[in-house]
């Protein structure tokens, strides 16, 4: 993406979140309005999936037909300055394709995507033949992805790992996917007592690592921190940056999450734990 922010002056950044709605509150477009929020940006939206979803899993998965799609996108890209969009989930091959259309034709400074794949709860988001246009049509575009170790498998063809040294292991196929950078999220690899993202650079590997924090409330975090790179991008920091304050954001919510008490499955973490006051 091109990375000149517009000279039209606003006072607070805006982001795009595109992505699917969750019933519940905890993951998709609601938890990126809030981490988006949270961490001192503007909120906007283009729903692409409605989901019957809460902390025990999804029952239900609905896509937003591709007019309204195309409507949504045209609408908030004409009127409002944004500086960063953050993609997550994409019900189908036929959204990837018109979304990667947009996204070519608006050119918006900055691209997160999460490549939304599987739920917390293990339900299956994303089909194997919309992985591949995926792959093709729209994470090339990105200036960060996110994923998570299965996904991150599901992307390039190999075992899910199992330690820090095969999350390495992937590091040259990961980059074919998406030269400019990913964050490779090791929050499943669960016998460790930390947890460790690798930043991956087109010339660097950076280590991320913060102390494991032992929750069950974790619905909604690969969102929230995907949201929270693409506000803190928006606000003029660079990648290295915003990466990190995203995480540094993610781990205080996760660590505030159990205050919260919601649902009877993978609760929500907390994005608010802060008040009004985000992290600097």
């Amino acid at each position: 993406m091109s990375h000149t922010l517009s000279s039209h002056h606003t006072t607070t950044p805006i982001v795009l979140t595109i992505a699917g709605s969750d019933s519940g509150g905890g993951a998709g477009i609601q938890a990126d309005i809030k981490a988006i929020s949270a961490t001192g940006s503007y909120a906007c939206s283009v729903i692409t999936a409605i989901t019957a979803q809460n902390t025990q899993g999804v029952s239900g998965i609905l896509a937003i037909p591709l007019d309204m799609v195309e409507q949504q996108l045209d609408a908030v890209f004409s009127d409002l300055n944004i500086q960063a969009v953050k993609i997550g989930m994409l019900a189908d091959s036929d959204i990837i394709r018109l979304v990667a259309a947009k996204i070519r034709h608006y050119k918006p400074p900055f691209l997160v995507i999460d490549p939304v794949m599987v739920a917390t709860s293990g339900d299956v988001l994303l089909q194997q033949h919309a992985i591949t246009t995926l792959k093709t049509e729209l994470l090339p575009l990105a200036d960060i992805i996110t994923p998570n170790l299965p996904e991150a498998a599901a992307l390039t063809g190999l075992d899910i790992p199992q330690s820090l040294v095969d999350m390495q292991s992937m590091i040259s196929a990961l980059r074919n996917i998406n030269p400019h950078a990913i964050l490779l999220k090791g929050g499943h690899l669960e016998q460790s007592s930390d947890s460790t993202d690798l930043l991956i650079l087109a010339t660097d590997v950076i280590e991320l690592t913060t102390p494991r924090i032992n929750t069950n409330n974790t619905h909604g975090t690969g969102c929230t921190l995907s949201a929270a790179i693409a506000s803190y991008l928006a606000q003029g920091n660079d990648l290295t940056t915003a990466t990190t304050l995203a995480k540094r954001y993610i781990t205080a919510a996760i660590t505030a999450a159990d205050e919260l008490n919601i649902g009877h499955g993978h609760g929500p973490v907390n994005h608010f734990f802060a008040g009004h006051h985000h992290v600097r």
